[in-house]
């Protein structure tokens, strides 16, 4: 993953077939060199031809699990997977959720046998209808 001129790691895009094409000048994740950056994924089915995205159910556990699933295909894409995460951000529209949405998370990363990510939770608005926003940095072997 050089460039052309043997520095430098060349930054490739990372999108998994489950993913639609971002709606602006972004990508899902960026690889560069042994370093994956996930963009902030949210509780979208996967992609359906001819299809908008579309949040699944209305719940935090659906959209928080969707959301998860979402960032792991991305991280898949990329050559990495959970256990080569680093930093998490997680993105709540609701201060009440955050008691579920740790249980939730919780459970999600019970089997994970290195040291859990550094994370951090903030609040914000969401288009209407998402829950939870989460990315990830994930470094590679």
């Amino acid at each position: 993953m050089s460039d052309e001129h043997g520095g430098n790691p060349a930054k490739t895009a990372v999108t998994p077939p489950t993913h639609t094409t971002p709606p602006a000048k972004f990508s899902h994740g960026v690889r560069k060199g042994n370093i994956l950056q996930v963009a902030g994924q949210v509780g979208f089915a996967p992609a359906a031809p001819g299809q908008a995205p579309a949040p699944v159910g209305p719940g935090l556990r659906e959209q928080t699990l969707r959301t998860l699933a979402n960032v792991e295909a991305v991280l898949r894409e990329g050559g990495a997977s959970w256990e080569d995460a680093v930093m998490i951000r997680v993105y709540l529209t609701d201060t009440a959720h955050f008691a579920e949405f740790n249980q939730i998370y919780d459970e999600f990363f019970a089997d994970l046998t290195e040291a859990p990510a550094a994370r951090t939770t903030v609040y914000v608005g969401l288009p209407a209808g998402l829950l939870v926003e989460i990315d990830a940095l994930a470094v590679l072997g």
